[in-house]
């Protein structure tokens, strides 16, 4: 038996599950959320508890069996409390700005490089080297920062570049000039 799957699930007051074959629909104040419940793993609402059970004892049944539990955590704290992912820009020059749905960058190249923002994913731009992305889907949220630090990932001479708040970039020396 997974360790993780076998814990219940607390729901809080204010979500709302509705669980229709293999297709559970939770609803919140941050947002509507639904996941497909793979085949061999079976979900049932009971009391304030959500309850992951595997139907058969495959490989993959057990595989599922922990996953589906902790995505349905996830976005239980998705729909009542959102995900949230800071990134950071360091370099001279190097700035975000946003404009409409898409955030301009100026990140070295000879052309600003512009990303469009998904309809159910905030986006904001505190500072011009400081990005922060909410949303209530875990999963969105941390692929849409990861594309962002994809347009320009640290490099590890000078530490340009996009980073998570608080990452930390092991640098290289450099090349030393000998005589």
């Amino acid at each position: 038996m997974s360790r993780i799957g076998k814990i219940p699930v607390i729901v809080p007051k204010d979500v709302k599950i509705n669980v229709k074959d293999s297709l559970v629909h939770l609803e919140g104040t941050k947002g509507k959320l639904d996941l497909s419940v793979p085949h061999g793993i079976s979900v049932e609402v009971a009391n304030d508890r959500l309850l992951v059970n595997r139907n058969s004892n495959t490989k993959q049944s057990r595989a599922n069996h922990g996953t589906i539990r902790a995505r349905l955590a996830n976005m239980i704290t998705g729909v009542t409390k959102g995900h949230k992912k800071e990134l950071e820009i360091q370099g001279i020059g190097f700035r975000a700005q946003l404009q409409g749905s898409k955030i301009v960058f100026v990140l070295g190249f000879s052309h600003p490089v512009e990303f469009e923002i998904p309809k159910d994913v905030k986006v904001m731009v505190p500072t011009q080297t400081s990005i922060i992305i909410e949303g209530a889907d875990k999963e969105k949220v941390g692929q849409i920062a990861a594309s962002i630090r994809n347009l320009k990932p640290v490099e590890p001479y000078k530490g340009k570049g996009i980073r998570y708040l608080g990452e930390a970039v092991r640098r290289k020396q450099g090349k030393s000039v000998t005589k």
